[in-house]
């Protein structure tokens, strides 16, 4: 089984990847695994630490191959707001939850939740159904895990 040695910027100038892998937002965030190719091969990926896989990326095989991360069209909600301070404020509830969300200037995409839908609908939210690659922002503590002394909820007191 091929390995990935590294995850290396997309350059439209080198040779076309030879495989891709086309994986949901959630499957994009990993550290040791094996993915199956959409050509049936299958690779070890085995980071130092959890990573999520950037579409605009390839994965660096231990041949030397490349393959191409591929987003997933998923099944979300595409929240519309009356204005811009009331997307802040669906947003803002939103976050309250911990649900990750794809932030833009005029819409945030959720994953299908059916209570987070009646609760923005409450708020006077319109939720449309979409299908399409979701890219959720990545939390303030995403950098290393919630048990880590330097966690904002663990800091000592004075």
């Amino acid at each position: 089984m091929r390995r990935v040695t590294d995850i290396i910027p997309s350059d439209p100038s080198a040779t076309p990847p030879y495989d891709s892998i086309k994986l949901e937002h959630s499957e994009r965030r990993l550290r040791r695994k094996v993915l199956r190719l959409s050509g049936g091969d299958e690779v070890l990926i085995d980071l130092p630490q959890t990573t999520t896989l950037d579409h605009t990326s390839l994965l660096l095989l231990d041949d030397g191959r490349t393959v191409s991360i591929i987003p997933a069209e998923e099944l979300l909600y595409e929240i519309r707001a009356k204005d811009p301070t009331h997307l802040i404020r669906l947003g803002w509830h939103i976050g309250n939850r911990h649900t990750p969300a794809q932030l833009e200037e005029t819409r945030i995409l959720i994953q299908r939740d059916h209570v987070l839908k009646t609760m923005l609908e409450g708020l006077g939210a319109t939720v449309t159904n979409v299908s399409e690659p979701f890219f959720a922002e990545h939390g303030a503590y995403h950098s290393h895990a919630h048990a880590d002394a330097g966690h904002a909820l663990l800091a000592k007191r004075s």
